[in-house]
C-alpha cells in the first residue's frame, strides 16, 4: 500500500513535469540562458547550481546577502518492523554575501507494522541544528563552486523520558565540504562531504561516522524543474551503508516549489524502501518575474 501511494505520487508529478516543459528547441534554449543570466549577472556574481532534496545545501554556493529561504518536509521510511515518519522546518538566510547560516527542527514518529511483536521506538524532537556555510570559492569561467560549513546538531531526550534535568542526551559535530560544477547549461554535480562525529553525554568516547553525498542532476530544458539522483553514503569502520534516492524538483506556483524524493538503499539494516518530500518557499525578491517561474 506504502509503495502503491509513493508510485502515484511520482507519476502525478511525471505528468506536472509534462505540462510544464515547453516544446519548442529555440525557445527552450533562450528561456535557459536568460534564466542563467537573472541569477549569475547579479553583482556579487554566482554560479547556479542544482541543489540536492535530500541532504540539501545550508544556502546556495556563493549566497548573496538578503536571500533566504523556508522548507517544511516530511519522509516515510518502511523499517520492516516499525515505519517511521520524519517532519522538519528549517529557515536559511545569507546575512552578507558568500555566507549561509541555517536552523532546522527535525522530529521522529514511529508506527508499528500489523506483524511486529517488537517494542516501538520512541517518538521524539531529534534537536536543535545549526548551520553555517562559507563560499570560498566561485569560478565563473569554469562553473565551479567550493564552501566549507560546519553543522551542529544538540540532541534532545526521548519524549516518553524527557525531563528538565535531562533534555539533552548528547551533541553532533559535522564539518563539511561541498564542491560543485555545471556542466554546459543543464547538466550539474555536486559533491558534499564530511565527518560526522557524534558525542553521547555521560558516556565516554566518540562515534565517528564519515558521509559522502553525491549528487547529479539535469535540468529540464526550458524551465527550471530538474531530475537527478543522490547516493547517500556513509562509511563506519568496516561497515559501508548506502542509499540511492531519485528525485525531481517541480514548481507549482510563484516562488513555491516542490521537491520529491524516493529511497533505494543498498546495503542498509533493517530499512526498505523510503520517500521524502520537500515544500521550498523564496521571497518574491529573488526571482523576476518571467513567463517560467520554477527555479
Amino acid at each position: 500500500m506504502r509503495t502503491s501511494i509513493i508510485m502515484l505520487a511520482l507519476m502525478g508529478s511525471v505528468n506536472v513535469f509534462a505540462q510544464t516543459t515547453p516544446t519548442e528547441p529555440n525557445q527552450n534554449q533562450q528561456l535557459d540562458i536568460e534564466y542563467i543570466d537573472e541569477v549569475e549577472q547579479k553583482k556579487p556574481f554566482k554560479n547556479l547550481h542544482a541543489e540536492p532534496l535530500y541532504i540539501d545545501l545550508i544556502r546556495d554556493l556563493g549566497a548573496r546577502k538578503g536571500e533566504r529561504e523556508w522548507n517544511i518536509a516530511g519522509g516515510l521510511t518502511d523499517q520492516q518492523d516499525f515505519d517511521k515518519y520524519e517532519l522538519l522546518a528549517e529557515y536559511e538566510w545569507a546575512p552578507i554575501n558568500r555566507l549561509g547560516l541555517e536552523v532546522e527542527v527535525p522530529l521522529t514518529f514511529y508506527t508499528p507494522n500489523a506483524q511486529s511483536d517488537n517494542i516501538k521506538p520512541s517518538h521524539r524532537v531529534e534537536g536543535l541544528k545549526t548551520a553555517i556555510q562559507w563560499s570560498f570559492l566561485v569560478h565563473e569561467k569554469t562553473k565551479l563552486s567550493m564552501a566549507l560549513g560546519y553543522l551542529n546538531e544538540i540532541q534532545f531526550t526521548d519524549l516518553n523520558s524527557i525531563a528538565f534535568r535531562n533534555l539533552f542526551k548528547g551533541n553532533s559535530f559535522n564539518p563539511f565540504l561541498v564542491m560543485a560544477k555545471r556542466w554546459g547549461n543543464n547538466f550539474h554535480s555536486l559533491i558534499y562531504t564530511g565527518p560526522i562525529i557524534e558525542q553521547e553525554f555521560g558516556h565516554k568516547g566518540l562515534q565517528n561516522v564519515f558521509a559522502i553525498n553525491t549528487s547529479f542532476h539535469y535540468m529540464i530544458k526550458g524551465t527550471r524543474n530538474f531530475i537527478g539522483v543522490e547516493f547517500n553514503k556513509e562509511i563506519e569502520q568496516n561497515d559501508f551503508d548506502m542509499v540511492i534516492r531519485p528525485q525531481m524538483r517541480v514548481a507549482i506556483a510563484e516562488n513555491i516549489i516542490v521537491g520529491i524524493v524516493g529511497g533505494i538503499p543498498i546495503s542498509k539494516k533493517n530499512e526498505r524502501l523510503s520517500t521524502f518530500l520537500r515544500l521550498i518557499y523564496e521571497p518574491s525578491h529573488q526571482r523576476k518575474k518571467r513567463g517560467d517561474k520554477n527555479h
